[in-house]
């Protein structure tokens, strides 16, 4: 809507009022433009100039050159693992560095947990970052190890040699099968 609109209609027969409403709407639109950007920068997935911001915020090391979607997952895992941690909060942020399901194991009489990638085969990638995340968050007293899960060659019989030949061992283990 023209700012000239907004005003009674005596003022749209002045050629000076007509003239300078042209002139602010150039600069209301260009606020308009950057309040909706402002407010992109509050939500951490929508975001982009606003994430130096929300690393500065909660200690992370700022790194422009990684892609958006790595920085926001970052800033998610440490938003979520704000507080007292529980099991819900370790498999939390594990879950979002793996985009797959996760199951936390406790042993509590040997101070130690697992944390088990039941939604994805082989090797999450991050991990380093997700290994940066856990040892933020657990407590000092813990230990705690990874288990993934392979391909087996029992869940390789049902197919020919022929329908495996497309595929190398690491393929073949990390679940990229037909």
């Amino acid at each position: 809507m023209a700012l000239i609109d907004l005003l009674p209609p005596n003022y749209k027969n002045s050629i000076e009022v007509i003239e300078l409403q042209g002139a602010f709407e150039h600069w209301t639109e260009a606020l308009k433009i950057a309040k909706e950007d402002l407010f992109l920068q509050i939500n951490v997935s929508s975001a982009t100039w606003g994430l130096n911001m929300w690393e500065k915020a909660l200690g992370i090391e700022i790194d422009v050159s990684k892609p958006l979607e790595y920085r926001r997952t970052r800033i998610m895992s440490k938003l979520r693992g704000a507080g007292t941690t529980t099991k819900e909060m370790i498999q939390n942020v594990a879950e979002s560095f793996s985009n797959g399901q996760v199951t936390i194991l406790e042993y509590n009489s040997q101070s130690r947990f697992e944390i088990k990638f039941t939604g994805t085969f082989g090797i999450p990638p991050n991990m380093g970052d997700l290994t940066a995340a856990i040892e933020e968050i657990k407590p000092a007293h813990l230990a705690y190890s990874y288990v993934y899960i392979f391909r087996t060659h029992g869940q390789l019989k049902p197919y020919t040699n022929e329908q495996l030949q497309a595929y190398t061992n690491t393929t073949l283990k990390s679940g990229e099968l037909i």
